[in-house]
């Protein structure tokens, strides 16, 4: 392709297509590079003025899954934490789990008494003197960003929890900290808040090296919506049944029979969550 060819962002915004930042996010799915430059080529000679980064998606997706299943699932990581919803109350769960496999003790959906008012807080975590209040922010529409709005809410709410926090036995030396959690990204002027009140933001790809694509690859805590080897419906079943891990699948394969999956299909589902749970 030697012409500039401009296709649509999910903000609507046009940019010039870069099939280099299709390689490297095939390459970040960990699959076979020679799969990754074969993906390249045939999505590069479908490419069209005006073509949807959903749709170039689509086409890669399709492409990755007829070669490798697991590396599939990796690839649709962005995906996979859109479809932990419509409630979001399974996005606040694997937030929690999150912080679960780094050690911390967590509670998921409290009632907080604050300084002034009782508060709703999607997760509190606490290790040693660390003393975490998060809240989580689901979006279904990759397009949808949080914007400062969000921040400064949040960060109202903490500073009334903090206050009667501090009034708590063995909480003098404790390290109170407010945080926001988001499937999707942060606008400029939220992380610009955020990093002046001392709010920490957590998005897809923020902060640099450590957003939730990066932890969720160190620590192998796929949610389970990443497996292509399970059907929506299916997927749905086990997140009513408080299920949003692949490796909560490893740990207890009998929740697959619960939801009526045959021996066989038990199986590759099993394999592909395993693989999944790899750490790199």
């Amino acid at each position: 392709m030697n012409k500039s060819v401009l296709i649509k962002k999910y903000s609507g915004e046009y940019q010039v297509f870069d099939i280099n930042k299709l390689i490297n996010s095939l390459r970040r799915s960990k699959a076979d590079e020679n799969h990754v430059q074969e993906i390249a080529r045939e999505v590069q000679g479908l490419i069209e003025e005006g073509m949807t980064t959903k749709k170039i998606y689509q086409l890669a997706f399709k492409m990755l899954k007829s070669r490798s299943r697991v590396s599939a699932s990796k690839y649709k990581l962005k995906k996979a934490l859109m479809e932990l919803g419509p409630s979001g109350f399974p996005f606040e769960k694997f937030v929690g789990k999150l912080f679960k496999f780094e050690g911390y003790k967590t509670e998921v959906g409290v009632i907080v008494q604050g300084n002034c008012v009782q508060h709703e807080v999607d997760v509190i975590a606490q290790k040693d003197n660390k003393h975490y209040m998060i809240e989580c922010k689901y979006h279904s529409d990759q397009g949808r960003f949080c914007n400062v709005k969000i921040p400064l809410y949040i960060h109202s709410r903490f500073l009334d929890v903090e206050r009667q926090w501090e009034h708590h036995k063995g909480h003098e030396s404790k390290l109170h900290q407010g945080e926001v959690y988001t499937n999707t990204r942060f606008t400029t002027d939220a992380i610009q808040y955020g990093t002046c009140v001392g709010l920490l933001l957590t998005s897809w790809d923020y902060p640099q090296g450590n957003g939730l694509k990066d932890r969720i690859d160190k620590a192998g805590l796929h949610p389970l919506t990443a497996l292509t080897s399970l059907t929506k419906a299916e997927k749905v079943q086990l997140l009513n049944k408080g299920i949003v891990l692949c490796k909560e699948l490893v740990e207890n394969p009998g929740f697959l029979g619960q939801i009526g999956i045959s021996n066989p299909r038990r199986k590759k589902i099993l394999e592909d969550s395993k693989e999944l749970c790899r750490t790199h």
